[in-house]
């Protein structure tokens, strides 16, 4: 029986937008067992991706209010289910969209003093990145044999998209705001930086590299939710801007959420990011990494110094046995980390012919990640909403 609701769980997270897909051996599982009781996990499957309050989810768990709350707070607290605050969500989700829609559509059903709900949440970006501050290296073992899994889902519509470096970018090129860090964070005015798990894991196992730990920015909902959940620590818009420069010196590939609103911006390394390091082992990763620019290399120029070659985080440019330096275009993801240490200004971003289409809000993004694995259509997209409607009434 035990076993059984571990792979309910893993079902209906892998319903989820992001996924959960099952492996031979299990290992999937095995993760679901170390973060959830059998009692939690039982708890999960009644959470959708609309945010609900404790009423709603145990009148539909056929389970006493005052015993669903205890639990949601205990795996909020865990960092397996997003908690959302009314005037948060209101403020962040969907932001182009009138407030007075949104309360129609989000709190249709709900009392003014339901303003506490829970929502489920992707296991990637999600989950793994909520137990920041209680690893240990069984689940990382467990979570880095099963990453080359899950990016197969993950790659049908990336949650990460890359933007250049601000040293990277030519002063003719039109630059969109939210194709640039900067402008991005000064959309928000909430800020948190957290530790970059990908790195912390790495060093957790005598790995990995000795590049800035404190360098995952977060910002407005997000931020609110890492302070809350004690993931990171509030900075202001200035600690930012230095991150960025931290960052850039680095050598670090900038990666904000993919999509325009972005919440966030993960500043990654090559040799530990758990996406860039999957992704690298792909023949062509410019096809999974959603970005707007593409390096241009002249040959006639380059000295064959080798800097851009330790400075790549794909293995995009080689420096071959004649001293000449070598550059595979399908592999570059257009991150800009070589341009400024390059002494003879051989290599240069420019914008794409065919850049890729993001999403304008993280709502949007998840649909579209839903839909591109078949997960959700419109139809039940529908249900979903109908079906937490009917359930806002009928509960007690």
């Amino acid at each position: 029986m035990e076993s059984n609701i571990y792979k309910k769980l893993a079902h209906h997270l892998d319903h989820l937008p992001g996924g959960y897909p099952p492996t031979d051996t299990g290992v999937e599982l095995k993760i679901l067992k170390k973060l959830f009781t059998p009692d939690e996990a039982e708890l999960m499957l009644h959470l959708t991706i609309l945010p609900e309050s404790p009423r709603i989810i145990a009148y539909r768990a056929k389970l006493p209010q005052d015993v669903v709350e205890k639990r949601l707070s205990e795996l909020a607290r865990k960092g397996c289910i997003v908690i959302h605050n009314r005037n948060s969500t209101i403020n962040y989700i969907m932001s182009s969209v009138p407030i007075w829609i949104k309360k129609k559509i989000l709190f249709f059903g709900l009392s003014e003093k339901e303003d506490v709900l829970y929502s489920a949440v992707n296991f990637v970006i999600g989950i793994w990145e909520f137990h920041l501050n209680s690893l240990d290296i069984e689940l990382i073992k467990d979570v880095n044999e099963y990453m080359p899994f899950l990016m197969k889902e993950w790659i049908k519509l990336p949650q990460l998209r890359t933007i250049p470096i601000g040293k990277s970018l030519n002063p003719d090129l039109k630059i969109l705001s939210y194709e640039n860090a900067e402008a991005l964070i000064k959309k928000h005015n909430k800020f948190v930086v957290a530790k970059c798990i990908c790195r912390l894991e790495k060093q957790m196992m005598d790995e990995g590299c000795n590049k800035p730990l404190e360098s995952c920015i977060m910002m407005g909902l997000a931020a609110e939710f890492y302070e809350y959940s004690g993931l990171g620590r509030a900075i202001s818009l200035d600690e930012c801007i230095e991150i960025l420069k931290k960052a850039e010196k680095a050598g670090l590939v900038l990666q904000p959420s993919n999509y325009k609103d972005s919440t966030n911006i993960c500043c990654c390394c090559g040799c530990c990011c758990g996406v860039l390091r999957n992704i690298k082992i792909l023949p062509e990763p410019s096809k999974h990494i959603p970005s707007f620019f593409v390096n241009k290399f002249n040959p006639e120029t380059c000295n064959g110094c080798g800097v851009c070659v330790k400075r790549c985080p794909m293995d995009a440019i080689k420096l071959l046995e004649d001293g000449k330096v070598f550059f595979d275009e399908k592999r570059c993801i257009g991150c800009g980390v070589c341009v400024p240490t390059c002494p003879t200004k051989s290599l240069s971003l420019v914008r794409k012919s065919n850049p890729p289409v993001i999403p304008n809000n993280m709502i949007s993004a998840a649909l579209k990640l839903a839909q591109n694995r078949g997960k959700m259509n419109a139809l039940s997209i529908t249900k979903l909403f109908l079906s937490s409607m009917i359930d806002r009434f009928m509960a007690p």
